[in-house]
């Protein structure tokens, strides 16, 4: 479901402030961030952005594809481990 016309896509400002740096010098190294509710921007592709799940920051390198959308969408927070095998024969 997309945003209202009348809002601006939220992006944070330090990690506006490290990718506009990054732009200006050509170097593409790997960026940290917390900020899991920031929009992706055409700004952004090409960039590898490591986005924090809680335990660790997972990279994720941004594409075309991805401008709209919240940096957290591509970041799992919890880990699957399975179904629980429930036996259903009694056991005797």
């Amino acid at each position: 479901m997309s945003d209202s016309i009348k809002k601006v896509p939220f992006l944070s400002a330090r990690l506006f402030e490290k990718i506009t740096k990054m732009n200006l010098s050509g170097n593409k190294s790997i960026i940290f961030t917390w900020s899991r509710s920031s929009t992706v921007l055409p700004v952004m592709v090409g960039h590898t952005i490591a986005v924090y799940n809680g335990r660790e920051h997972i990279p994720i390198l941004i594409s075309n594809q991805m401008i709209g959308e919240k940096l957290g969408e591509f970041v799992q927070t919890r880990t699957f481990k399975g179904h629980i095998k429930a036996d259903k024969k009694t056991k005797r």
